[in-house]
């Protein structure tokens, strides 16, 4: 029994876990490989700043040229010497001769009972009268901003003045048929123009305001009155119910910043485009330094009664826009420079290289003038020195003339404004000449020796790179 179970352990076999070979193949290796390569780009990726770049194109600025202005003239208020019912004869925006009859005060109201009285009949416009009416409606709808929906109440008045004044001319044609009816035509008093010029019948106070007493205060609008005067209301003695503009020369002005407003006084003459009707008119120009602020004034010898019903005006500047090539402002850097004076250059001599002789020393310790090779990246009229670049020489070299016998020790330095150029694949600095620049972008001259050049490639950020570093885009 005992050799049976004996027997029995030898025939006792133990079963171990096959382990298949790692068979690594061609096809294996090229994925493995691949892999690692994109897990190591997209590290690098997340770990470097990409360097954008920009296509320089031609382009320029508009700059926000609209300001809102007072406008100023020579007013004279007229009161009323009676009292009683005023109706206007004189059409607002009209020149009246000295003498001219203005309107008219019917003191008791007897005229206008004994007018509605009458059958007047139906009044046909003339062709003149429908044009001021159509004149009046259009400059309307130009100038509507809706930002400014008190002017639709102007316009209502005026509207209502011209019907009123139209209609009246008939009245006034009555009142003389009715010279002889008794208890009428006493009570009625002609008043006329004591002096030439444009009738407005309006008043807000400021009148008598003068460029150098404009302040904010005067454009705070949501506090502003204007007061029309209405044909046919019952007026008090003392009581405003007309005024005259007597000349011809106004003003608009208007809040500027101090920086805008030197640049824009070196002009004798600005061209203006109104925007209540698009008309344009040369405004001469003057600074004002008021008690809160710099105001741009612009004085005008025509157009007054074109905006005589206007106090407050939208203008736009015309000027001329800097035209060059247009470039981001990220893209601008300042750059230090060896100054050189112009006899200590060699341009092109080697091998259509431009460069500098620089003194040297050999092993022995002899003396001897190497030629280095070298960008200018500027030039200096005014001085005759070129701009060379400080990491190609250093302070204290010895540079020798043409004739080798005078020399120049490099030491000053100057900066020049710049981007940086990637067309041959490293960051190149150019020179820029700036001709005009706003918050975003710039507008630089075109096609200058060391400088740019319409569809050149530039680094749209400049702290993204430093001095000649490869750029892999």
């Amino acid at each position: 029994m005992a050799q049976k179970k004996k027997q029995a352990g030898r025939n006792v076999r133990k079963i171990r876990k096959y382990r298949k070979p790692l068979n690594l193949n061609i096809g294996m290796i090229i994925f493995v490989i691949i892999f690692i390569y994109v897990v190591a780009c997209v590290f690098l990726y997340f770990r470097s700043n990409p360097v954008m770049r920009y296509e320089v194109r031609e382009g320029s600025l508009t700059a926000n040229n609209i300001y809102r202005g007072i406008a100023l003239r020579q007013e004279t208020v007229v009161t009323a010497d009676s009292a009683g019912y005023v109706n206007y004869y004189a059409r607002e925006g009209e020149r009246v001769a000295k003498g001219d009859l203005v309107y008219t005060v019917d003191e008791t109201g007897r005229l206008n009972e004994y007018l509605e009285s009458l059958s007047l009949g139906e009044n046909a416009l003339s062709e003149r009268e429908l044009a001021e009416f159509r004149s009046e409606i259009v400059n309307f709808m130009r100038g509507y901003d809706s930002h400014h929906f008190d002017s639709t109440y102007d316009f209502k008045f005026s509207l209502k003045n011209t019907v009123l004044k139209l209609a009246n001319g008939n009245m006034l044609q009555s009142i003389n048929d009715m010279s002889g009816v008794e208890g009428v035509t006493n009570v009625v008093n002609f008043r006329n123009a004591a002096d030439t010029g444009v009738v407005a019948y309006w008043t807000d106070g400021y009148e008598d305001l003068t460029p150098d007493a404009v302040t904010k205060e005067v454009f705070d609008e949501d506090h502003y009155e204007k007061n029309q005067m209405i044909s046919n209301e019952l007026a008090a003695e003392g009581d405003a119910v007309y005024k005259l503009s007597t000349n011809e020369n106004w003003s608009v002005v208007f809040p500027i910043d101090p920086e805008r407003g030197e640049e824009l006084s070196q002009e004798d003459y600005i061209k203006v485009r109104f925007l209540k009707n698009q008309y344009e008119a040369w405004g001469k120009v003057s600074l004002l330094n008021n008690s809160d602020g710099t105001y741009l004034k612009l004085d005008f010898t025509n157009s007054m009664v074109t905006f005589v019903a206007d106090r407050f005006l939208d203008i736009e500047l015309i000027l001329e826009e800097e035209k060059g090539l247009k470039i981001p402002n990220s893209a601008i850097v300042e750059k230090e420079f060896f100054l050189v004076p112009e006899e200590f250059v060699s341009l092109e001599e080697r091998d259509g290289q431009n460069g500098v002789y620089r003194q040297s020393y050999m092993e022995d310790g002899t003396i001897t003038i190497e030629f280095v090779a070298t960008d200018f990246y500027g030039y200096n009229s005014a001085e005759k020195k070129y701009y060379l670049d400080p990491s190609i020489l250093n302070a204290g070299d010895i540079l020798y003339a043409m004739d080798r016998q005078t020399t120049f020790v490099v030491s000053e330095r100057a900066t020049l404004i710049g981007v940086y150029n990637m067309n041959k694949g490293y960051a190149d600095f150019k020179e820029i000449n700036i001709l005009y620049q706003n918050d975003e972008y710039s507008i630089v001259k075109a096609n200058t020796q060391y400088g740019l050049n319409v569809y050149d490639y530039i680094v749209m950020d400049a702290e993204s790179v430093k001095d000649d570093q490869f750029i892999n885009e």
